[in-house]
């Protein structure tokens, strides 16, 4: 039997297509706020199951919760605020407790409805202190909190319009994956995290995952990203690559996960591990400065957070330390088998391999594979065409 989602059941706020005409004709009575993409993701991964036991985006008292004791106030464990911020309080003027509110996207479609049960000011800096660990601007993750406006609103969503998204075709909800992973028979679900295309390291760990488990669930993250991440249809192209011709294709599942990266640490492993929980993953992979950024996390902090959550969130953590290769040893290892010191050692790093592909020179191979490496080369240019 797959885990029960986080919660105990899926959340499902999708709108049946007979009801949505209705309610359109219903909504232009209601206030509109208009929401960024990132903001109308995370609607559609509430109303799809991907966040649950979430039904809407936080109140006040969830916030706090959430902040100070990574729980929400029914005890279910969460530890990352999802909100839907306003930046002037004015927007809100016109909306009250217990009316709706809808939701529009830049181009005045009406995506989804919000049952308003809060409007609160955020105290900002502390927030950001408390869940990322720091209140610089500095830090990706704050930055992008900071900007999206100190005022929020409360309250269950329902879904009415998906995004338009180019990755529709490698996305899969949480009900979704559940019936892949019970019609292949896997028992046991590895899930792997990743914002970044495939390395050397990185297939070293997704092959223990495969000795480990019936199954390896590589879910990489298709929303925001840091602008000098690789774009989301490189990674996609890039390990379907891999997939499909050096891995057992029948043992792996390649599904992309539409949200943004928040770069908050050992907060958003804790996070990602409920949210792989919910696609019906048995054990989630937590490897070195997991959702890290910069020198703002201690590399195996997201290790020792699970050690201090309130209860156990129903998914085996996989931790593993730094992954490199060794010229003695001859292969990729990690300090759980490899002996030698680091005069031998070849660390994986995506900056340089990043850096490489751009002056148009291939990194070396134990770091990536030379394969791969010439496709993200392509990527690259193709990238710089389409700006």
């Amino acid at each position: 039997m797959l885990p029960a989602p986080h919660g105990g059941a899926l959340v499902n706020r999708v709108v049946p297509e007979r009801e949505k005409v209705k309610i359109l004709m219903e909504a232009e009575k209601y206030p509109a706020l208009y929401v960024d993409t990132d903001t109308l993701l995370d609607i559609e991964n509430i109303a799809t199951g991907v966040f649950s036991p979430l039904k809407g985006f936080m109140t006040e008292e969830e916030l706090s919760s959430v902040a100070h004791r990574m729980i929400l106030p029914n005890g279910d464990v969460w530890s990352i605020p999802i909100l839907l911020q306003v930046k002037e309080k004015d927007s809100l003027r016109k909306l009250g407790i217990g009316e709706r509110v809808v939701i529009k996207d830049s181009s005045n479609r009406i995506k989804a409805i919000v049952d308003v049960k809060d409007i609160y000011r955020i105290d900002i800096k502390k927030i950001a202190k408390l869940v990322w660990g720091t209140d610089s601007d500095e830090h990706p993750g704050v930055n992008i909190f900071y900007s999206k406006g100190e005022w929020a609103l409360g309250g269950d969503v329902w879904l009415l319009e998906r995004v338009e998204s180019p990755f529709k075709q490698w996305v899969l909800e949480p009900a979704e994956t559940r019936k892949v992973f019970e019609y292949r028979g896997w028992k046991t679900i590895t899930g792997f995290q990743t914002r970044n295309a495939p390395h050397k390291a990185h297939e070293y760990l997704q092959r223990i995952a495969l000795e480990m488990t019936d199954g390896l669930f590589i879910n990489p993250v298709l929303g925001w990203k840091k602008s000098d991440d690789f774009d989301s249809h490189t990674v996609l192209r890039a390990y379907e690559y891999l997939i499909d011709n050096y891995y057992p294709r029948q043992r792996v599942l390649l599904s992309g996960l539409s949200t943004s990266m928040r770069y908050a640490g050992p907060r958003e492993a804790v996070f990602h591990a409920i949210v792989r929980k919910n696609f019906g993953c048995t054990h989630f992979m937590i490897g070195r400065d997991h959702a890290g950024v910069g020198n703002f996390y201690d590399p195996y902090e997201a290790h020792r957070i699970f050690d201090k959550l309130p209860s156990d969130i129903g998914i085996e953590i996989v931790k593993v330390t730094a992954v490199f290769y060794c010229h003695l040893c001859e292969a990729m290892a990690s300090d759980k088998s490899c002996g030698h010191d680091d005069h031998q050692r070849v660390y994986v790093s995506m900056t340089k391999i990043r850096d490489m592909l751009r002056k148009g020179l291939t990194p070396p191979r134990e770091m990536i594979r030379e394969d791969v490496a010439q496709l993200l080369m392509k990527g690259f240019v193709a990238s710089e065409v389409d700006i």
